[in-house]
């Protein structure tokens, strides 16, 4: 428990490291050139993240979880990995069918790679989520060294990663109304308990940024483009 901070730090970063950089690694990788970089580093990301997912889950209330709650975020866990690997294989594959746009395996391609691997992955980033924020809150730490400084920075660094996922992968539609949704019930629940909620905190500050995010991108472009459509990727 005295290391909660550390543990929400070093998923915050692993969670914005392995969401973002992979992105902006187009260069094709030296042992299989037909792969990108960022493939190779993709497949490290379930690998990485579901287990910082399982020591919050774990680690994130004054309770050891029972049979019921292990199974769900078992479930919950792969669907995001389910999501995750869909969109992995698709967007590999895709990148040498842009000569078939108008044909079949083009068509089936783009829709796992863009659409249902998306829908499916973000869907159990925020259902995750939300169960670990619903944990923390249902049982809260008696007694808590959380730095809330740290905690904060962490959360700052989850909602800018949030933001960029729902932008780039279309998934606005439902990742702005959680954000909203979820920053309206975590203030509540927390509401003069939050240094007992570290877990709770932390998505907190998230959504709270992430909500902010998409209401100026909205606020300014009238919509919501993704960065690639911009240019700016």
């Amino acid at each position: 428990m005295k290391k909660i901070s550390i543990l929400i730090l070093v998923f915050s970063l692993a969670f914005a490291f392995l969401i973002i950089v992979p992105g902006l690694l187009n260069k094709p990788f030296v042992l299989f050139p037909e792969m990108k970089i960022a493939d190779v580093l993709d497949l490290f990301t379930p690998l990485i993240i579901i287990p910082l997912y399982y020591l919050l889950f774990y680690f994130g209330s004054n309770q050891t979880p029972g049979l019921r709650p292990t199974l769900v975020f078992l479930l919950l866990a792969v669907l995001w990995v389910e999501g995750h690997s869909m969109h992995l294989a698709a967007n590999s594959i895709g990148h040498w069918l842009s000569e078939l746009i108008n044909q079949d395996a083009y068509q089936v391609a783009h829709f796992y790679d863009e659409v249902l691997s998306h829908i499916l992955w973000h869907l159990g980033v925020i259902a995750l989520s939300a169960q670990l924020i619903y944990r923390n809150w249902r049982y809260p730490h008696e007694v808590t060294s959380s730095k809330m400084l740290t905690i904060s920075f962490s959360g700052l660094l989850y909602g800018l990663t949030i933001f960029i996922m729902g932008i780039e992968g279309g998934t606005v539609a439902f990742l702005y109304p959680f954000s909203v949704l979820a920053f309206v019930v975590a203030s509540i629940w927390g509401w003069g308990k939050f240094r007992n909620m570290p877990v709770l905190i932390f998505f907190l500050v998230g959504y709270t940024l992430s909500t902010v995010l998409f209401t100026f991108w909205w606020i300014y472009w009238g919509y919501f483009p993704q960065f690639s459509e911009l240019g700016w990727i």
